[in-house]
Parts: C-alpha cells; structure tokens; sequence
C-alpha cells in the first residue's frame, strides 16, 4: 500500500516532534534540579 507524500510528511513531522518532546523532558527535569540547588545556596547564604 502506497502512502500520498502529504501523509508521509505529516507522520515525519509528528514522530519528529514526539522525538523532540521525549527529549526535552529530560532537559527540563535537569534544569529544574539546577534551579532548585541554587536556591538552596542562595538560602543557605541569606541564613
């Protein structure tokens, strides 16, 4: 069975998003520890 290249295009670009997704999570969990350990200085210093 043959795909139309609309259709092909448009599954390219939704697995290529949810790849992009998946990944970002990870980035972002990273960086809210970040956020959250300095914080954490910042209060240790201001006590």
């Amino acid at each position: 069975m043959k795909l139309p290249k609309l259709s092909f295009f448009k599954t390219l670009a939704l697995c290529c998003t949810l790849l992009i997704g998946l990944a970002s999570c990870a980035t972002i969990e990273g960086a809210g520890k970040d956020i959250e350990s300095a914080g954490e200085a910042v209060q240790d210093a201001a006590n």
